[in-house]
């Protein structure tokens, strides 16, 4: 089975290669003494942007692995579903 993101996997590369400019951005500035609240905004924006990432690839996920699988029924489509809801689930405590 090919991920739901394959049609996206060059943007979500583009967005994580973008994300983890902003973590050495965060690391130098931690170096460079940057001041604290200057750093926790930064900290925020990363987390915003990871968290736009991880909802794009959920999208993905619920619109082609469990979409096809409730398509085609059985357990395999009960369990797609419980994986997705366990994973909303790990978004929202995050």
């Amino acid at each position: 089975m090919t991920p739901g993101y394959t049609d996206d996997k060059a943007k979500i590369l583009a967005r994580l290669k973008r994300i983890e400019g902003q973590v050495r951005g965060l690391q130098r500035m931690v170096d460079e003494d940057t001041y604290c609240i200057d750093v926790l905004t930064q900290v925020s924006a990363t987390t915003r942007a990871l968290q736009a990432v991880a909802l794009e690839l959920l999208d993905d996920h619920l619109g082609h692995c469990v979409h096809d699988a409730i398509a085609s029924g059985g357990e395999d489509a009960a369990a797609k579903v419980k994986e997705a809801t366990d994973a909303i689930a790990r978004l929202v405590k995050s």
